[in-house]
């Protein structure tokens, strides 16, 4: 079945792929703790006030290494918003380039995301979420990369290393922590693959929450 949503007006059918549809509704299904919710609403508060003004939303995820959570979170996010009929540039950073983490990519297979690949060292991952959008764009780089926005973007701050370690962000708006713990604690362990799609999991829910919560009406 498809998912139906708003752009500019018109109503607009997006086929999500079947194991990921899926996915979204578990990940809608779970808990989410009150002191977690205070910490999302602050990026709530930034989306619905660039939705009122009717400007351009620039959501730009930092992790160190930009090789697993900070991935999630710009995937997750991208597909939340367009769920919820939210337009969004979804971006991820770090301070170090090195690639994103095969075992990251792997959970998103295993969600349901198609996936395909070009290069070898810190290759480009081209992840699709349905027929109907284009693909996401995803590979390691610093959060500065020509592949984002220089400017007028949130600074979503998903590791406590780089939100420690990186006092200032140039061109960032705001800067809003939402950290979330590393599943890299769990490589080459019978566990890994858990741990991976658990993160993977609690960060779907956490976005899917997130612009749930986005009013679209314009207020006058």
């Amino acid at each position: 079945m498809p998912t139906w949503y708003l752009v500019h007006g018109t109503k607009k059918a997006m086929n999500l792929y079947p194991t990921l549809q899926t996915h979204i509704e578990q990940a809608q299904a779970l808990p989410i703790s009150e002191e977690r919710k205070a910490i999302l609403q602050v990026l709530i508060d930034y989306v619905q006030k660039k939705v009122d003004q009717n400007r351009e939303i620039n959501l730009n995820f930092i992790c160190t290494h930009n090789s697993r959570r900070s991935q999630f979170s710009q995937i997750w996010g991208k597909v939340a918003a367009a769920y919820h009929g939210i337009d969004i540039n979804s971006f991820s950073g770090g301070v170090e380039v090195t690639a994103f983490n095969e075992r990251a990519v792997a959970s998103i297979k295993r969600f349901g995301f198609k996936v395909s690949k070009e290069g070898n060292d810190n290759p480009k991952y081209f992840v699709f979420f349905s027929d109907d959008e284009d693909p996401i764009v995803t590979f390691s780089k610093v959060y500065d990369d020509a592949a984002n926005a220089p400017s007028r973007f949130a600074a979503v701050m998903t590791c406590s290393h780089a939100d420690e370690n990186c006092p200032f962000i140039p061109g960032a708006e705001t800067r809003i922590p939402v950290r979330y713990e590393d599943p890299k604690a769990f490589d080459d362990t019978e566990l890994e693959a858990e741990k991976y799609d658990e993160r993977s999991m609690q960060i779907a829910s956490e976005m899917l929450f997130i612009f749930s919560r986005i009013s679209k009406a314009k207020k006058d």
